[in-house]
């Protein structure tokens, strides 16, 4: 796999080259464009009076100059393309640096009462979220945090494989977000799908055929008149009622064009994301599945979706007075174009929810597989069935700077706990959410930060930041227990990893140890699989009485009047406590 470092940094360079270049195509471009008009005002000064010339000037000139604003209307695009293109590389890189703190961080999907996300910093300020997402469309921002809360140990093996897939499509994936980029959407998905949804015909059947028989009628009528064959009042009387015809619906017309006016931008977007995963080549079946589900048996998506983008901006053309006065006079251009807007709305209304999902998917999957094209030396764990949970080695936190970051080996069999104690800032909490967010990422298909990762899927569960709530009028300890009753109803109807961190730190030292104790008992009776961190060293007798129950520590040494820790995880109780040692070398006491 190429290094991350040198992709983004050579990507960069060509993109910047690239940008050079447009840049001075965009001006010859404009310059074209201004002698062009320049050339229209010339020609029709030299051969005013000459009404043959004049015209033949003018309308070669507009035509010259139509394609001139095209070709320009292309440059341009590829010029934001590329700009794009190059802040998408410019992140990475600064990413690869640890400096993402400016990213979208998620932090509206904060729950302290989600099974596990509040408690291992999955969203917020220097979250995993904020490190690893890259989605561009609301709907894809909104499937990755499905994907990383769903606590699913389904299909791991297909999500692995389409995210390795994914991973080694870079060009494609920077392509596809920066399409995406392009186009600023105001109004979800959502809104627009229920809309389609619920949309009912509000325009006659017929309104298929009278715009073009008032058409034909109309173009006849112009060449009988330039035949001098009737009076051109005959013409304004004609103009005038097909403005009323148009004027009689006009009311619903522009209902119509406020509502499809929500929809044009992001149809714009999508029917150009839908070109690029219908075009691309998938092995993996998790994608192929999903490319299907946005084939029909006519029409592309992508084209489904172009062709009403293209009726959305012809109705809003509507806002032109030359085109809203002739083309309604003598055309019925709105009520042709409301009936053609009617039909696609009924003909494909059950299909675009689906194709918005597509979408969606494939914006989440990017970022995961960005993720894992940036972590090359991690490792996709081992889906196995067997006595281990979890047998890692090297097995580390991902958002800790490699340098700084010191891994431990870790095994834990099926229905085995762990009880660890430790010394204040030993890395016990740290470990908890090590393991924690490894979970995670084996469930979603994601590389784990380890050297090797054996595990046999299972579901998450902690409770490791409990609050008090002022809101639900609730004691710190009213709200831990409450979170402990959800842990044990959960563990009742499903297999959980359970992760706790100090439970019971509301109440005082004889009731917690008591309580920890039968606590720990019911786990353990309940055959689930776990980590316990305490201060408290009177719940480690409970390894002499239980099997399944084994103590690790974490240790701290005080060397030459300075506290000292390694971070590695051992075998046994800790004995080595620090918060006198502390609160003397802060001066507190």
């Amino acid at each position: 796999m190429q290094d991350p470092q040198e992709f983004y940094t050579s990507q960069k360079s060509i993109f910047e080259q690239k940008s050079t270049q447009l840049k001075k195509k965009l001006s010859i471009s404009s310059t074209l464009r201004f002698l062009t008009f320049s050339a229209i005002i010339l020609g029709i000064y030299l051969f005013f009076g000459n009404i043959s010339a004049m015209l033949l000037v003018v309308g070669t000139g507009i035509i010259v100059f139509i394609y001139l604003v095209l070709k320009h209307s292309d440059l341009q695009y590829n010029f934001n393309l590329n700009k794009t293109l190059i802040s998408i590389n410019q992140t990475e890189l600064s990413v690869l640096k640890r400096d993402y703190l400016n990213l979208d961080d998620g932090s509206e999907f904060l729950n302290p009462k989600h099974f596990y996300s509040y408690d291992i910093d999955l969203f917020g300020k220097g979250s995993f979220f904020q490190y690893c997402n890259r989605t561009v469309t609301v709907e894809g921002k909104d499937k990755l945090f499905s994907e990383l809360t769903s606590n699913s140990i389904s299909a791991i093996k297909e999500k692995q494989s389409g995210i390795k897939e994914l991973s080694e499509k870079p060009i494609w994936r920077q392509h596809f977000s920066a399409i995406a980029s392009l186009v600023k959407v105001e109004h979800p998905a959502k809104e627009i799908i229920n809309w389609i949804h619920n949309y009912k015909a509000v325009f006659p059947t017929y309104f298929k055929y009278l715009p073009a028989v008032f058409s034909v009628l109309s173009l006849t009528l112009i060449v009988v008149l330039v035949l001098q064959l009737i009076p051109e009042i005959i013409l304004l009387l004609w103009l005038f009622i097909g403005l009323g015809i148009s004027g009689f619906y006009v009311k619903k017309v522009n209902e119509l064009s406020r509502n499809t006016d929500n929809a044009k931008d992001t149809f714009k977007q999508y029917h150009k994301l839908l070109n690029e995963i219908e075009q691309t080549t998938f092995t993996s079946e998790i994608l192929k599945n999903k490319q299907l589900e946005i084939q029909t048996d006519a029409k592309k998506a992508s084209a489904i979706f172009k062709e009403y983008s293209k009726l959305l901006d012809a109705l809003d053309q509507r806002n032109n007075v030359i085109i809203a006065v002739l083309g309604n006079g003598f055309f019925l251009r709105d009520l042709h174009q409301v009936y053609k807007i009617e039909n696609w709305i009924a003909t494909y209304k059950t299909k675009v929810e689906q194709w918005f999902k597509v979408i969606a998917f494939f914006d989440a999957q990017n970022s995961l597989a960005n993720f894992a094209f940036n972590h090359s030396n991690y490792v996709f764990p081992e889906i196995k069935n067997n006595d281990n949970v979890i047998k890692a080695t090297n097995l580390g936190h991902t958002l800790l700077k490699e340098g700084q970051r010191i891994d431990n080996d870790f095994t834990i069999k099926n229905q085995q706990f762990f009880i660890i104690t430790g010394a204040n800032m030993a890395g016990k909490s740290t470990f908890l959410r090590t393991v924690s967010l490894s979970i995670v990422m084996a469930n979603i298909g994601l590389p784990v930060c380890a050297e090797h990762f054996e595990y046999s899927p299972i579901k998450l569960i902690t409770s490791m930041r409990t609050s008090d709530s002022l809101v639900e009028d609730e004691s710190y300890f009213f709200s831990e227990l409450k979170r402990l009753k959800f842990i044990v109803d959960e563990i009742e109807n499903d297999d959980y990893f359970i992760i706790l961190d100090e439970i019971l730190k509301g109440t005082n030292s004889t009731d917690k140890a008591i309580g920890s104790k039968k606590f720990v008992q019911k786990l353990v009776a309940s055959n689930s699989t776990g980590i316990i961190a305490t201060h408290d060293l009177s719940l480690c007798e409970i390894e002499k009485e239980l099997t399944e129950v084994k103590n690790y520590y974490f240790d701290a040494e005080i060397i030459s009047d300075e506290l000292n820790f390694d971070y590695q995880l051992k075998d046994g109780i800790c004995k080595n406590m620090n918060a006198s040692f502390l609160l003397k070398k802060m001066k507190i006491v």
